[in-house]
């Protein structure tokens, strides 16, 4: 038995076999091949190499065609070096001899050669040793099969064990086959284990080398509770762990009876809770947990989840759709928050060093102006079907949100010109999600008609620590005194101006921190659907005077361990039986 701790982004526990994917380097199967399996397991490798030689012959055509011969011998070394007899024979005489599987015996071999060049100490040599490492991978993906056509035969339920998931494949999930996931890498925050959170799966993520130690079929508990994944349980384990899932189960059923029950302190003070969704299906959900509407939808998960570029019809159709399921309740559709993903930075020409500081979000839509109007184009046509808001994520200057609303006027004069619908009066809001945002609000709530904190990126920028890293994860927290005293200047900005400010980071769906949140003012939380229950019980539970000492109590500690301490001993007088939600640590 193994235990390995990771990062708890999604609550739940499971207990299940191991299915491994991801990429082929990061786990090759070791086994021993039964003597009369060998031949058949020497022709399964030859195959593997046929196919990985039809597909650089393929990429070298290609490249002839439309780049040049010259262009094209790049390839000319990988094709002979997987035809030499040299590199070839060695990996079957290990499979027919010592009945080493055909992936380790190919992966050893190609090692060796690589260590080879490397040691020939020449830049050029290494070149080749990079060239080396690359087949390698090619003739692993093709005897091992890419992750999404092994996820594709995947046939009973089992836990998805990985390297790293984007999140177009964690979002293409089937919740029937797969029971939770864990991960190598990731953070608490990433779009990853936000969308675990969306599609209700346990998840932990940052774990290392997880994927290294397990094989498919081990079996694994995964809390998500705790952040722990153990491999190969013992009875005693499994027995405990079925028991805290049952208990788990009961009080998330205790939970979701109450979903329907009016969101009000004791002493009557309505706080709207509304739900975050990356498509139009999780709507549903939202309203079976109790949400009265979406006060975030991540709308660049048309892009991540898509081979191709969306069209004005595709947004419209997304929105029109979430209208109608919303059926008269709010929607507030976030613009497009690409830039940072895996998605653009492998489209760029040249890829940024740190996209996070670079051309993201706002600046991205900004700099790619056809796609920012086809987006508001689209928008504007929806908000003619209901109560629709827009926001624009990662202001942090007066300029860029007055480009932005410039191009918006743009957009609707051009649906003007063509008598197309949209709602003339259509509130304009922004995420607060940097320092100067915060900083500047008292400006920028003369601006717009709504603030929602976006306290995910609020807490990177304000620490300066990689939300995604999970070897900082300990210094990226919610509970730090100057991510507290941003919010509470952003809610009485918004206060000064009568205008209303939500919370829409993940701390907007943490127990833990629900009490504090409202003693600061907040009155609209928008979280995942499945947290809304939780808050809920919360908000039931206490008034605003013991919410408000709280929070005066609280604005006087120093470091984020006090607050912490303090925010827990709350939650544990009010409601026992809660896991505390996410706590920064």
């Amino acid at each position: 038995m193994e235990r390995i701790q990771g990062i708890a982004v999604s609550p739940g526990i499971v207990i299940g076999p191991a299915f491994v994917v991801g990429e082929a380097e990061k786990h090759v199967p070791h086994r021993t091949v039964p003597e009369r399996e060998r031949a058949a397991e020497v022709v399964r490798f030859d195959d593997a190499v046929a196919a990985a030689l039809d597909e650089l012959q393929g990429l070298r055509d290609q490249t002839a065609a439309g780049l040049g011969d010259e262009a094209a011998k790049i390839f000319e070394f990988h094709i002979g070096l997987l035809r030499d007899p040299s590199l070839l024979e060695p990996i079957r005489i290990r499979i027919r001899e010592d009945g080493l599987n055909a992936e380790r015996s190919a992966a050893n071999r190609f090692e060796e050669l690589a260590a080879q060049f490397e040691g020939l100490g020449s830049d050029v040599f290494r070149q080749k040793a990079n060239d080396v490492v690359d087949l390698e991978r090619r003739v692993l993906d093709k005897l091992m099969g890419e992750s999404s056509s092994r996820l594709a035969k995947l046939r009973d339920p089992a836990v998805l064990i990985g390297h790293e998931l984007t999140p177009s494949e964690a979002a293409a999930i089937d919740r029937h086959r797969i029971l939770a996931f864990a991960t190598d890498l990731g953070g608490r925050t990433s779009h990853t284990s936000i969308v675990a959170r969306a599609l209700d799966l346990p998840a932990v993520v940052g774990c290392g080398r997880l994927s290294e130690r397990v094989e498919d079929g081990d079996l694994v508990i995964v809390d998500g509770d705790s952040g722990t994944v153990i491999l190969r349980p013992d009875a005693d384990t499994v027995q405990s762990h079925r028991e805290l899932d049952r208990r788990h189960r009961q009080y998330r059923a205790s939970l979701r009876a109450d979903a329907s029950m009016v969101s009000e302190t004791l002493d009557g003070t309505a706080v709207a809770l509304l739900g975050n969704i990356e498509f139009p299906e999780e709507i549903p959900a939202v309203l079976a947990n109790g949400g009265a509407g979406v006060g975030l939808y991540r709308t660049e998960f048309l892009f991540l989840t898509s081979p191709t570029e969306p069209t004005e019809e595709d947004h419209y159709e997304a929105y029109r759709r979430a209208m109608e399921l919303l059926d008269g309740r709010p929607l507030t559709v976030r613009t497009l928050d690409l830039g940072a993903d895996k998605y653009t930075q492998r489209r760029a020409e040249e890829p940024e060093r740190n996209p996070f500081l670079g051309l993201r979000s706002i600046r991205y839509c900004l700099h790619h102006l056809p796609l920012f109007k086809t987006q508001l184009r689209a928008i504007l046509r929806a908000s003619a079907l209901g109560p629709l808001k827009v926001m624009f994520p990662l202001i942090s200057n007066v300029m860029e949100l007055r480009q932005a609303r410039m191009i918006l006027n743009d957009v609707i004069e051009e649906l003007e010109e063509e008598n197309l619908p949209f709602r003339a009066d259509l509130p304009v809001g922004m995420m607060i999600e940097v320092p100067s945002a915060a900083l500047m609000s008292k400006t920028f709530a003369r601006e717009v008609s709504f603030f929602s904190i976006g306290t995910n990126d609020l807490i990177q920028y304000t620490l300066a620590v990689d939300r995604g890293n999970e070897r900082v994860a300990g210094l990226y927290s919610g509970a730090n005194p100057a991510v507290l005293q941003l919010i509470k200047s952003v809610v009485r900005s918004g206060r000064r101006e009568s205008i209303d400010v939500s919370i829409c980071g993940e701390l907007a769906g943490e127990a833990l921190y629900t009490m504090l949140l409202l003693g600061m003012g907040v009155r609209t939380f928008s979280m995942a659907p499945g947290q809304i229950p939780e808050i809920k019980r919360i908000i039931r539970q206490v008034d605003l005077a013991q919410c408000e000492r709280l929070a005066r109590r609280v604005g006087s500690y120093e470091s984020d361990r006090q607050v912490l301490n303090a925010l827990r001993d709350e939650l544990r007088r009010i409601a026992p039986d809660s896991t505390g939600g996410w706590t920064g640590e």
